[in-house]
């Protein structure tokens, strides 16, 4: 699928019901055991009117958004949110987004407040990179939940000119002297084999 961006664009809302077990699993899946995303009364004794998400899952909410929205060959580079009414179970979610920036080979592709010249994004992946920068916010029945910015890296068809080279990843060694898997230290401080 073939779809042209500009700078302005606004994608579509996502609507994420805000359930118990979402923000209890949520926080088990990034290791956050701290009571107040799992236990409500302990979060009731602490001033909280129940379990609220944790910062973890939120990021992970916003760039799903992103991934859901840009197809599987979007490749986040950076995500960065900042936290404000907290998420509580029974309320909703809404994630909006906006394109701020795009670039690719050519550098800026439309900035604001111009007339955005349009970047057309399609796959396969392999073809030239265009990193598109979202602001994205999300609101809930309190307010404003997140604030943020994601940079994503999306293959390009070739209507782009290149002028200069976009880095798109970092290169690291390999290293052939790679020790195995029984010789890694467990997780948690368990002893590997037990």
């Amino acid at each position: 699928m073939t779809q042209a961006y500009g700078v302005g664009d606004e994608l579509p809302p996502l609507d994420i019901p805000v359930t118990r077990t979402l923000i209890v699993a949520g926080a088990i899946a990034s290791r956050d055991y701290q009571d107040v995303h799992h236990d409500a009364d302990l979060a009731k004794e602490k001033g909280s009117p129940d379990i609220f998400m944790n910062i973890l899952t939120t990021n992970g909410l916003v760039g799903r958004y992103i991934t859901d929205h840009f197809g599987p060959a979007a490749v986040l580079r950076k995500v960065a949110i900042r936290l404000g009414a907290p998420n509580y179970p029974g309320d909703v979610l809404r994630l909006t987004g906006r394109i701020t920036e795009l670039a690719g080979p050519v550098g800026p592709v439309g900035p604001v407040g111009e007339d955005p010249v349009r970047a057309t994004i399609a796959g396969p992946v392999g073809e030239r990179p265009v990193r598109a920068t979202i602001a994205v916010t999300g609101d809930n029945g309190i307010g404003r939940h997140v604030t943020g910015t994601v940079t994503v890296m999306l293959p390009a068809t070739e209507d782009l000119p290149v002028t200069e080279d976009l880095p798109v990843t970092e290169t690291l060694p390999v290293t052939e002297d790679l020790p195995a898997a029984e010789d890694l230290p467990a997780p948690s401080g368990e002893r590997a084999g037990a």
